[in-house]
């Protein structure tokens, strides 16, 4: 591979963005993907994957460049440099990357790859938190797969079009897929592009959505003309699967905080054509108390500490901070103590997470199911993915049913 100058200025100035200046990465690769308008999908595809990848191992080449935050532009180019001697590229003769010890960095790396914490690339909180909550044989294997870059999976939007149709559509525009096994929605991209230029993502006949983010919907149960409530429905993934999943038909409340991402969710909703989906903004209680007793169905997709979908926010890994766990759970039990309310008798509802820690998961389910208003519950089933039995994300989700 031949390196090109202003490419590596770009991941450069990136990694100064997301290290230094704490800013996220896929708002930072976006930025300076604007850069140069004469940039193709290779040059772009480079940036990206470059950026991100040298974010996924930020400690384990700052163990053996020797350097530390804040970075210089020195150290980022040190940095750049452990990268290319990895990755078997030749180190090109510029002056920011002279004297590069070739030889001296795959001896530290063969020496700190025997080290987990190192090798893995997290912060010394996450491999104890890890190690305590999963065991150590479940958190080798399952941080070693969150470090495995995310394939892009696809969600056919059945309201539009079958499965197998919209492969060979795809395949018309130069977009090569296959089905996965255990997935009725999902395609995968045999290798990286960027769907959303295709004409078959502008007539909303698909949806980027996680194999395992999937599986949460159909878990739900829902049926056409039910009221179903997605009480923490974000940009709305989850809400579009289970409009198609009703057909269309009967109420889909979404709910949610904030109301830029409702906004987000009516615009997809619009491309996917769904009609039976309405939004309500949880500007306060009485927004919840109105739905009290009278939804078929209700998702909980809580909001959670992300270790599920490390692979897909590689900068997650230095932007979290043990407190936000031990905080989020706090807000976990308090969705699923109100939000269940909503639940009628012989209702069903899910509680999800993109987590794979168990005090987030199951631990919070019997916290609930133990409470006063848990008691009114019972447990159906639960259901843990791990990226390790995967290649997907990490996620949890239960069922339960009011009785």
């Amino acid at each position: 591979m031949r390196l090109h100058r202003n490419l590596v200025f770009a991941v450069i100035d990136a990694l100064h963005m997301i290290f230094n200046e704490g800013e996220y990465a896929d708002k930072v690769i976006e930025k300076v993907l604007r850069y140069d308008k004469r940039w193709g999908s290779r040059d772009r595809g480079f940036i990206a994957e470059t950026t991100y990848d040298i974010v996924r191992w930020k400690r384990l080449y700052s163990e053996i460049a020797e350097v530390h935050e804040p970075y210089s532009r020195e150290h980022l180019f040190r940095l750049f440099g452990v990268w290319c001697v990895l990755r078997g590229i030749r180190i090109p003769d510029w002056k920011q990357l002279e004297g590069t010890p070739e030889r001296r960095i795959k001896g530290r790396f063969d020496e700190l790859s025997k080290i987990r914490k190192i090798r893995e690339s997290v912060p010394d909180w996450m491999d104890e938190l890890g190690e305590k909550s999963l065991g150590t044989e479940l958190w080798t294997k399952e941080i070693a797969a969150q470090n495995k870059q995310a394939d892009v999976i696809l969600r056919t939007n059945t309201l539009k079009v079958p499965k197998p149709q919209l492969k060979s559509f795809l395949a018309k525009e130069d977009i090569a897929t296959e089905f996965i096994d255990g997935y009725p929605d999902a395609l995968k991209l045999v290798e990286r592009q960027n769907v959303f230029v295709t004409q078959a993502f502008k007539d909303g006949l698909f949806e980027v959505q996680d194999a395992s983010s999937q599986l949460v919907a159909p878990f739900l149960e829902v049926e056409p003309g039910q009221r179903v409530v997605d009480a923490c429905a974000g940009a709305g993934g989850k809400s579009l699967h289970l409009a198609s999943q009703m057909q269309n038909k009967g109420q889909l409340i979404a709910l949610d905080i904030y109301e830029s991402k409702l906004k987000k969710l009516k615009k997809r909703a619009r491309r996917n054509g769904v009609h039976n989906v309405e939004t309500r903004v949880i500007d306060s209680n009485k927004v919840i108390k109105k739905l009290h007793n009278s939804a078929d169905r209700v998702l909980l997709d809580a909001p959670c500490s992300g270790l599920g979908v490390i692979k897909r926010n590689p900068d997650s890994k230095w932007k979290l901070e043990p407190e936000f766990v031990d905080r989020i759970m706090g807000v976990q039990q308090d969705i699923l103590q109100n939000y269940s309310k909503m639940v009628k008798k012989g209702g069903q509802m899910v509680y999800a997470t993109c987590s794979i820690l168990p005090q987030e998961n199951t631990e919070q389910v019997k916290t609930f199911l133990a409470s006063e208003n848990g008691k009114e519950f019972e447990f159906v089933r639960e259901r843990n993915v791990f990226a390790s039995e995967t290649g997907f994300d990490g996620f949890y989700m239960a069922l339960l049913k009011r009785k």
